[in-house]
């Protein structure tokens, strides 16, 4: 198995990397760099000129109006947008309800939302998870009544990432309450304008305003907003978290992150030297640094056997589970070389109109704020314990 570039992916790699950096904008690239707070239109912009380039839609068919990329190609891209300091795309609309649509929506439902996805007009959110329903979404209480030619909606909703900006959510509603849980469940597209829609904010432990619970109150969604099959929406919702955990190892991310560590470990002092020059934070440098350089193999590997035509099974997991642990690990370093000083949290700071003096330098107002925000991603897209379940299921083939 062959897990190093051909000449026409460095050639690919090239070219993306001459996109990079004529494209990105200076100060999207900083604000990612330093950890400071993206805006809606700081998301937008990106995804106008990733759109403008027909990169936006990385993994979707050309026939949809996507790249047609295989699988290292869009390992490449994202890899390199990570390098260069590029915001992560917003997936709830390209990356996660878009391939649904694809796959279970009818020709109508793919003419009207795939061009608004790929223009913009939309901003979706994900409506999955409510209290006493994360990693075992199927025992989800939202209900969904036929009244003639709508579904009633009621139940609730939360931890829905950028729900504030959303004008629409696809949801999993439970169309059948007699059925067993997965059997039971249907995947709809609503319209976060309908009445009866309210959206509160979630105030994350490191001050953010990133999450929200949505409320349905006798909310009427049109019968055609139902994608696939009433009562099949449990099949909708696997494929669609099979597209989420894709990427979640983070390869690019760590990498950006890890280089990013030791500059700031460079110019952070310790005895006047270097911190990065002490033998014990050196050591702890390494570690993750081999983890990550394990990890990167094992995905090369798995993209290898995907463009032969396999299918990962247990491999994505532990990828998500690793993936997740690394991450975590350089954000506790990152704090760790900062010392007292990444301790006083000054929101103001992650702001790009902070006009005042850092209490430190321009590098040390995020650190404390991503360590805690950066605990979930043990957490979404199936937790860790969960994925080691499913790892154990495969090896002792239960």
């Amino acid at each position: 198995m062959d897990i190093h570039y051909t000449p026409a992916e460095l050639e690919f790699r090239t070219e993306v990397r001459a996109f990079l950096r004529d494209a990105l904008p200076a100060d999207i690239a900083t604000k990612v760099r330093l950890g400071k707070r993206l805006s809606k239109e700081d998301h937008q912009r990106w995804q106008r000129i990733l759109a403008r380039r027909g990169w936006y839609a990385a993994n979707w068919p050309r026939a949809f109006g996507g790249t047609g990329w295989g699988v290292v190609q869009k390992h490449i891209f994202e890899e390199e947008c990570a390098a260069f300091g590029a915001p992560r795309l917003i997936s709830f609309g390209v990356n996660m309800v878009a391939p649904v649509i694809m796959k279970f929506g009818s020709p109508v439902q793919q003419a009207h939302y795939l061009p608004r996805i790929l223009s913009g007009e939309d901003w979706w959110c994900q409506g999955y998870s409510e209290p006493g329903a994360g990693s075992d979404l199927a025992s989800l209480k939202t209900r969904a009544v036929r009244q003639g030619d709508h579904y009633v909606v009621n139940g609730q909703k939360t931890w829905t990432t950028l729900g504030q900006h959303a004008n629409m959510i696809f949801c999993l509603v439970r169309t059948d309450s007699e059925a067993q849980q997965q059997r039971g469940i249907s995947f709809l597209l609503i319209d976060m304008t309908t009445p009866g829609i309210s959206v509160r904010p979630i105030i994350t432990l490191e001050g953010e305003h990133e999450v929200n619970e949505v409320f349905f109150d006798n909310v009427r969604v049109p019968l055609e907003n139902l994608v696939g099959e009433e009562n099949q929406g449990w099949t909708c919702a696997k494929y669609l978290l099979t597209h989420e955990r894709t990427g979640q190892a983070g390869i690019g991310q760590s990498k950006a992150a890890l280089a990013h560590l030791k500059q700031v470990a460079e110019q952070e002092l310790r005895n006047g030297r270097p911190l990065l020059d002490d033998p014990q934070f050196r050591l702890q440098v390494a570690e993750v640094e081999i983890q990550l350089l394990a990890i990167e193999m094992s995905t090369l590997r798995i993209l290898a056997a995907a463009q032969a035509g396999g299918v990962p099974g247990a491999e994505s997991s532990i990828l998500k589970i690793k993936g997740s642990e690394i991450r975590q690990a350089i954000s506790h370093l990152l704090r760790k070389a900062l010392g007292a000083k990444a301790l006083p949290f000054v929101e103001a700071e992650l702001h790009d109109d902070f006009a005042g003096t850092p209490l430190h330098t321009d590098y040390s107002a995020a650190p404390a704020s991503q360590y805690f925000n950066l605990r979930k991603l043990s957490i979404y897209g199936g937790s860790n314990e969960i994925q080691k379940n499913i790892i154990a299921k495969m090896i002792l083939e239960l």
